[in-house]
This record gives structure tokens, C-alpha cells and sequence, in this order.
């Protein structure tokens, strides 16, 4: 597209703009899963983040150690120390976390999540998956339980084996003194305490032994067991996990006395203060990139208004004719500020968008919830909408502009040609002609409008469909246990923000296909090459006199079929007074319109003192000339910056005055109070058409130029000022070159060369007198504007 390519130049401002857009939209894209962390984290797990406690009992720590492998313990055992705390008033051991160094808390969550989920299991009767971890703390329970039967069984037998040998000392003693009824007793006793000492024995290594190797098994089924969670858990076992041990972890705090209630109270403000900074990131950069697309928006209209004024400044008349002054000022006015909208809309949005959409495409990718074929449809449809209904109205956005300039050049028509339209009562002719101008334009705007207007409430539907969509599998989701609701949120938010960028997008779309048309046409003035330039080696410097020269002048107007003017050859002489005299259409305007070349010859050549007026400097040529066009043309200023409009800092307030005095503008400049400081508005609407027209003369003539052109500009005078405005040039003019181009004789009866043209060929040349002699067309002008008096013939 021609519109961006106005932004290049600006290449540091829209780099900062996407620095800025690529903050913002980081903020904006961050605040979505903050949101998700208040809901999961803040209210649900009651503010704690990872499962690791920082403080844990020993008794419920060695119930989660049965569910660890033995690397998993040595790692708990580097990394919290024993300690004792008051509990209820009682001292109960307790383990603190101490984190050394490469570890972290995170690192411990991950360790903790299975353990703390298989020790919660293990305890609910119908879970499924608690088969598995119930069997192992069954058979802990049981080892512990054998092992005190087995310290038992060994105690008891110790006893009797202890009592055995006491009663064998008896029987010892009692032999010895004879007593052998007691020696026997006391030696069956001992007999009998040892067998029993000996049968608890056996006992109690036999249950050691059955410990020992079952205790050597339990690492393989605490393996097994592990694997039977993580295979039941499935895919979102983790966070599965992770809420069950957090779960676990509140629980130990609460049993250890710890106010919960301020650990979630410290995490909502610290994410409500995470938030609240991006917010303010988020709208400061927001706003600094509105501020620079202003900036630069700005500065393209500015450089385009001003460089399609100086294009426009160098037009030749057949630039300005293929244009039109209407559409060239809708061009300058009305496209630029298509323009500026566009760049205003692409900085902001375009840029924009594309980084937010792929950032929340990305966002809901990490999310993993396996619904991302949610923001694919949505997509699609968007994209189908919006192409849709940019294939139905680009056409009618070109056509726009047109219509535009159509409705500007009937104003303009109407407006300037307002009293002809009243004197001739075609008001309502011209009210039909403007009318059906603006219908077609407002029937255009309709068309575009109302197809644009289906888009706001298709997208909305898409919007609240799609966020039903989700809804809907996320509920089944979170019920099987896959989804958060914080998780759910977010990736509804996500989702939006997709959606909203594709809507930037298409918001853009009203805008962008207007602007472009504009950019198009606005670059079709820039690039258009006038026909009359400078050349590349002026020869302005010359000792100009102002002598005229036409050597075999034919000219052609552009696009025209035949040649307006044929073989003209004349000098005008420095401190003559040639004169163009003939039929309407004759081709007078024409040879004086070549001199300051608002045309170019189509053959042959116009010299000024010898020089090729093709190889003199627009500006130097200009200066020579002092021209006063048919239409006196005024600018809104006033008198003094009128005259003085050729040379506002070269002509000073005597030359004025001069200038003034000999266009016999004098008299009535100072019979306004205001005198040269007397308003004039747009156009000169406010003084007389022979004012305006004195005006003129005395601008052309307050620049001293070489050479004086009046394009048929003394006709709005009546006699008694042309005669007094005549005998001025001859008294204070004496040194220029003079060329008249009139209706009347009367003007230029006292030529020293009379040039008369009939269709476009000289057909005469010389003085009154020569030319009522030789020339019967010259005496065919003067017979019907002269009386006989004048023409020196004597009534019949």
C-alpha cells in the first residue's frame, strides 16, 4: 500500500512505537494470567504458590518420606533442619527450611506434589487410585506394628531366659547341699523357662526377618505405586498434584498455628499491585504511541500539503486542466486528512494488533489446555467476514474520492457562479445539478456504512458465541478434573484479545482502503512531471533589455486535434507599444499566455534579447514580466499587500505610490479613510471590477519590469480612465516593452506595432494608419467600433 510507504522517513518513530506497542501488549498480555493466579493461587489455594512448606511436623513429614524415593529424602534432609516449636503449649519437633545452595523452592514443590497426593489418597476410602497407596501405608503400618511385637517377643524372652538361669542357679545350690528334690524342681523349671525363652526368640527373629525383607521390597512397590498415580492422574496431573499438596501444606500451617489468612490477604495485594503497575506501563505506552502517532501523522500532512503546493506552484495550465482546481484542493485538504487518519490507525492498530494476536495465540499455547482449536475457528471466522465484506466495499471506497471531488466542483461552480445563476433564474436547475451530485455521494456513503455496520454486532455474536463455546468444554474439562477456573478465565481472556485484534483489524479496514485511495491520488499529483521546467543551464545571465521575439511560433493545446496558432513571427521592442487585435477566438490570449510560458510553443521559439525563453529560469522570465491577466485576481490582505505582491520586500512605499498613481488607482485608495491599509477580501469581492482591475496594473507595474503585458485587462476601464491610464504608461513607462492585447481600437490607436490575427495567423502588422490602408479585416474591427469622424472619412 502507497500509504505506508510515508513512514519510512519516519523509521526511529515507529521502531519506538513498537518498542512501545510490544510493552504494551506484554502488560496487556500478562494481566490475564495475573487474574488466573488470584482465582487458582489467591482464593482457592488460600495465596500459597508452591507446595513445599516452610514449616512442617515431623510426624506428618515422616508420613510423606514413606511415599519418596531414597534420593527424594536425602534431598528433604539437606534442606530442612529439626527444630522445636510450641504448639498448644506443647513442644512438638518440627522441621524448618533451610534451602542450600542450587535449590529452590520450586525444585522441592515437584518433589513434594506425588508424595503429599499419595499420602491424601491413601486416606479416602472409594478413590480409585488410593488402592495402590493405601496398600503401602497399610504394609508400614503393619511393619511397625510387627516390629513392636518382635521388640516385644525379644523382651519376653530375655525375661524368661534370665528366669531360666536363676532357677539353674537354684538347682545348682540345692545340689550342693544335698537337696536333691529341690535340685531336680529347680532343673526342670530352668528347662522349661529356657525352652520357652528360646520359642520367643525364634519368635521375634522370625517376624524380623519377615520385616527386613519386606522392608527391601517396599522401595519397588513405592516405585509401582508412584507410576499407578502418576498413569491415573493423566495429563493434568501436575496441577492435580499441586492443589492436593497445597492443600496439605494449609493444613500443616493450620496445625501448626500460622495465620493462613494473612498469607492469602499478602499474595491478593501483591498481585493487585502487580496488576495495578502494568495497567499504568500499559496506558502510559498507550498513550506516548497515540502522542507519536499524532507526531507523525502530523508531519506526513504537513509535508504533503506543502509538497503538493510546490508541485502544484509549478503546473503548467494543461496540469491544472487535467486535475481541476476542485479535486486539486480535495486532494490537499480532504485526502491528506484520509491520509493522516490511516497513519494514526496503522500506528496504533496495525502494528498493534498482529503483536497482540500472536502474543495471545502464544499465551494459549503455554496454557495447554487443549482448547486452542477455539481460537482458530474464531479466527477463521473473523477473517471470513472481514474479507467479505472488504470484497464488497473496496470498490465502492474508490469511487468515494471521486464523488467527493464531484461534490466540491459543482459547489465551487454554483458558488462563483452565483449572480449569472440568479440573472439567468437557474436556481433550480442548479439545485437539481448539486442535489444529484450529493445523492450520489450520500447513496455511496450509505452503501459503505451500512455494510461496515453489519460487522459490530457479527463480531459480537462471534465473541459471545465463542466465549459460550469455551465455557462449555472447559466446564467438562474442569470436571474431569484437566481445567482451573482461573485457567478457564484466563484463556477466555486470551481468546478475546485474539478476537479483538482481528477486530482492530477490521475497524482498520473501514479506514485503510479510503486512505490508500487517497495516498494514490495524492502521489498521482507528486509524481506527475510538469511540462514546463527550468532547464539544466539557465542563461539568466544577461543584461535583459525586453525585447520580444516570436520566430515561427505554432502552438497546440494539449490533447487538441489541430493548431491554434500558426507561423506567428513579431519583435516587440523595448519602449514600444505593440498591440493584439482580433475576432474572439483569434488566438490573442494565447500569444501572450507563451511569453511567461504557462504554455510552451509546440514549434519554433520565443527569444527575449536573443535568449530562448526555454533556456532562461522560470523565475528570472517571471521577473522580467509584469502581467495583468483578463480577470483581475486579488488576494485577501489589502492594498498595500497587493501592489507590493510581486516583490513584497523589493518595492518600497514610494514605488507603491507610483505604481498607484499611473494605474490611476490613486484616486480612489486614498478616499477611503484606510487608505493603502483598506481591506480586501478573498477574490477582491469588496472593490469595483474596474478597481480590481487598476489594482492589477498598478501590482504589474510596481515590480519595474522589463516587459508589460495587458491581456485584454483595459476593457473593464471606461474611456475617460483608459485614456488618463494610457498617457501615464507613455509619460513614466517610456524604457519597457509594452504588449496590449485589446478589443477596442480605441485602446490602441497610438501602437507602434498592430498585430491582427484572424484564426490563429497573422494576417496584418504595422499602424493604425497602414492597417486601415492594407488590411481589410482591421478595417472591418475599426468600421464597427469607430465613427466616420474618427476613422477620418467624411459623412455621405
Amino acid at each position: 500500500m502507497k500509504l505506508f510507504k510515508y513512514l519510512g522517513k519516519y523509521w526511529y518513530a515507529i521502531v519506538a512505537a513498537l518498542i512501545l506497542l510490544g510493552i504494551q501488549a506484554r502488560s496487556d498480555l500478562t494481566l490475564p494470567s495475573i487474574t488466573s493466579d488470584i482465582v487458582d493461587v489467591g482464593i482457592q489455594q488460600g495465596g500459597l504458590e508452591q507446595v513445599a512448606p516452610d514449616s512442617i511436623r515431623e510426624s506428618t513429614l515422616s508420613a510423606i518420606e514413606l511415599f519418596m524415593t531414597d534420593e527424594e529424602k536425602d534431598t528433604i534432609k539437606d534442606n530442612y533442619k529439626k527444630t522445636t516449636e510450641k504448639v498448644d503449649g506443647k513442644e512438638v519437633a518440627v522441621y524448618e527450611l533451610h534451602l542450600q545452595k542450587g535449590m529452590t523452592k520450586e525444585k522441592l514443590s515437584k518433589i513434594f506434589e506425588l508424595p503429599m497426593t499419595m499420602l491424601a489418597t491413601s486416606q479416602t476410602k472409594d478413590a480409585k487410585e488410593a488402592s495402590a497407596s493405601k496398600e503401602i501405608l497399610d504394609t508400614y503400618q503393619k511393619m511397625g506394628t510387627d516390629g513392636k511385637k518382635a521388640q516385644e517377643l525379644g523382651s519376653e524372652a530375655k525375661e524368661l531366659g534370665e528366669q531360666a538361669k536363676t532357677a539353674g542357679a537354684d538347682a545348682q545350690t540345692a545340689a550342693a547341699a544335698g537337696d536333691m528334690a529341690t535340685a531336680q524342681s529347680k532343673g526342670a523349671e530352668a528347662q522349661e523357662l529356657g525352652e520357652q525363652a528360646q520359642a520367643k526368640g525364634n519368635e521375634a527373629q522370625t517376624l524380623a526377618d519377615q520385616i527386613q525383607k519386606t522392608n527391601d521390597e517396599m522401595p519397588a512397590k513405592v516405585a509401582a505405586a508412584r507410576k499407578e498415580m502418576t498413569d491415573s492422574l493423566g495429563d493434568m496431573g501436575t496441577d492435580s498434584m499441586k492443589t492436593v499438596g497445597i492443600q496439605l501444606t494449609l493444613a500443616e500451617y493450620k496445625a501448626l498455628d500460622k495465620d493462613t489468612k494473612q498469607i492469602q490477604t499478602d499474595y491478593m495485594i501483591k498481585k493487585g499491585a502487580e496488576m495495578l503497575k502494568l495497567t499504568l506501563i500499559s496506558a502510559v505506552a498507550a498513550i506516548l504511541v497515540g502522542l507519536i502517532a499524532a507526531l507523525v501523522s502530523s508531519a506526513v500532512g504537513r509535508n504533503l500539503r506543502l509538497g503538493q503546493f510546490d508541485q502544484i506552484l509549478k503546473f503548467s495550465n494543461s496540469e491544472m486542466e487535467k486535475f481541476s482546481p476542485a479535486s486539486l484542493i480535495t486532494r490537499s485538504t480532504n485526502d491528506i486528512q484520509q491520509i493522516q487518519m490511516g497513519l494514526v490507525m496503522t500506528i496504533r492498530m496495525v502494528l498493534y494488533a498482529p503483536i497482540l494476536g500472536f502474543g495471545g495465540v502464544y499465551e494459549v499455547y503455554k496454557t495447554g489446555t487443549g482448547m486452542g482449536w477455539i481460537v482458530g475457528l474464531a479466527v477463521a471466522m473473523v477473517l471470513a467476514l472481514v474479507l467479505t465484506l472488504l470484497a464488497f466495499t473496496m470498490p465502492k471506497f474508490k469511487s468515494l474520492q471521486k464523488l467527493v471531488d464531484r461534490v466540491n466542483l459543482v459547489s465551487r461552480e454554483i458558488i462563483t457562479g452565483l449572480p449569472v445563476i440568479r440573472a439567468f433564474s437557474r436556481e433550480k436547475y442548479e439545485e437539481k445539478r448539486f442535489d444529484g451530485a450529493n445523492t450520489d455521494l450520500m447513496k455511496t456513503q450509505l452503501f459503505v456504512n451500512r455494510a461496515m455496520s453489519i460487522m459490530m454486532p457479527i463480531m459480537m455474536l462471534l465473541m459471545n458465541g465463542i466465549s459460550v463455546l469455551i465455557v462449555w468444554i472447559g466446564g467438562h474439562n474442569m470436571e474431569a478434573g484437566q481445567l482451573q477456573v482461573g485457567d478457564m478465565m484466563a484463556f477466555i481472556t486470551y481468546t478475546m484479545q485474539i478476537v479483538m485484534a482481528f477486530m482492530m483489524l477490521s475497524m482498520v479496514s473501514i479506514i485503510l482502503p479510503r486512505a490508500n485511495v487517497s495516498a494514490n491520488r495524492v502521489d498521482e499529483v507528486l509524481k506527475t512531471k510538469p511540462t514546463i521546467t527550468d532547464p539544466k543551464d539557465p542563461q539568466d545571465d544577461h543584461d535583459f533589455e525586453g525585447k520580444v521575439t516570436f520566430e515561427g511560433v505554432t502552438f497546440r493545446y494539449p490533447d487538441a486535434d489541430e493548431d491554434v496558432l500558426h507561423h506567428i513571427n513579431f519583435t516587440a521592442k523595448p519602449g514600444e507599444t505593440t498591440a493584439l487585435i482580433g475576432s474572439t477566438g483569434s488566438g490573442k490570449s494565447t500569444v501572450v499566455n507563451l511569453i511567461p510560458r504557462l504554455f510552451d510553443v509546440t514549434t519554433g521559439r520565443i527569444t527575449i534579447d536573443g535568449v530562448d525563453i526555454r533556456q532562461m529560469s522560470l523565475h528570472k522570465l517571471h521577473e522580467l514580466i509584469g502581467f495583468v491577466p483578463q480577470k483581475g485576481v486579488l488576494f485577501s490582505g489589502d492594498i498595500t499587500s497587493n501592489i507590493k505582491f510581486g516583490n513584497v520586500d523589493g518595492i518600497s512605499d514610494e514605488q507603491m505610490k507610483k505604481a498607484a498613481e499611473i494605474a490611476q488607482a490613486e484616486e480612489f485608495i486614498e478616499s477611503n479613510e484606510d487608505g493603502y491599509d483598506r481591506a480586501i477580501s478573498q477574490g477582491g469581492t469588496n472593490v469595483s471590477g474596474g478597481q480590481k482591475q487598476r489594482l492589477s496594473i498598478a501590482r504589474a507595474l510596481a515590480k519595474d519590469p522589463k516587459i508589460l503585458i495587458f491581456d485584454d485587462s483595459l476593457s473593464a476601464l471606461d474611456n475617460k480612465t483608459d485614456v488618463a491610464l494610457r498617457r501615464a504608461l507613455a509619460e513614466n513607462v517610456k524604457e519597457i516593452t509594452q504588449i496590449i492585447v485589446a478589443q477596442k481600437i480605441s485602446t490602441i490607436l497610438h501602437a507602434d506595432n498592430i498585430i491582427v490575427l484572424n484564426e490563429g495567423r497573422i494576417v496584418a502588422q504595422g499602424t493604425h494608419e497602414e492597417l486601415m490602408a492594407t488590411s481589410p479585416v482591421y478595417q472591418e474591427i475599426a468600421s464597427s467600433q469607430l465613427s466616420n469622424a474618427e476613422l477620418g472619412l467624411e459623412a455621405e
